[in-house]
This record gives C-alpha cells, sequence and structure tokens, in this order.
C-alpha cells in the first residue's frame, strides 16, 4: 500500500493527544494538507514528514487510533501520577537535607 493511499495521519499536538491531518500532497521530506476537525480550516499547512505520528486509509480510521490511543494513555495516568508524588517526596527531602548542612555548618 502507498503512502497516498494512507491520506489521514495523526499529528502530535500535545502530549497524550493527535489531532487527525488530511495530507493532500507529499515530497520525499514534507507533506501538505488540512485539519479538518478545526472549527475553520485556512489554507493548507506544510510540515516535516517527521512530524507525522502513523496514517491511515481513512478519517473514520484516524479517530479510532486516536481514541483507542488516548485511551491507553489513560491506563499510566495513576502510575505518573504515583511517580510524580514520590519525586516531590525525593526533592523535599533533598531540601531538608541541604538546609540541615546549612544550619548544621553555621553552628560549628
Amino acid at each position: 500500500m502507498s503512502e497516498m493511499e494512507r491520506p489521514w495521519a495523526l499529528m502530535r499536538h500535545h502530549a497524550g493527544w493527535a489531532d487527525v491531518f488530511h495530507i493532500e500532497t507529499e515530497s520525499k521530506d514534507s507533506i501538505t494538507g488540512f485539519y479538518p476537525d478545526r472549527e475553520t480550516v485556512g489554507p493548507p499547512v506544510s510540515y516535516s514528514v517527521r512530524a507525522v505520528l502513523a496514517r491511515y486509509p481513512t478519517i473514520e480510521a484516524a479517530r479510532a487510533a486516536r481514541e483507542g490511543a488516548v485511551a491507553e494513555w489513560r491506563k499510566h495516568d495513576a502510575g505518573v501520577r504515583e511517580a510524580e508524588t514520590a519525586l516531590r517526596d525525593a526533592e523535599k527531602k533533598r531540601e531538608d537535607a541541604w538546609l540541615k548542612s546549612l544550619r548544621d555548618a553555621a553552628e560549628r
């Protein structure tokens, strides 16, 4: 299947979310197209081909893949929150140790 048989792409918008993009033209290094889900569809925009996360044959397939990926992303939310809490705790211990060291040195 050629790349143009898959004219629908997902483009990274932010962590955990991708926008559906329709590729109208492409070269070896770039793609040009538009975002069909945006309220105002402006003139075509161009990106490096590296900006494409994945390509699909239909808009429905791209949207379904995006929704499935969001569900996969959400499966990891609790682990990320736990890691963030552990990081904050470790940073607090580091800060407390640093302050204690400074204060201990002042008392010598």
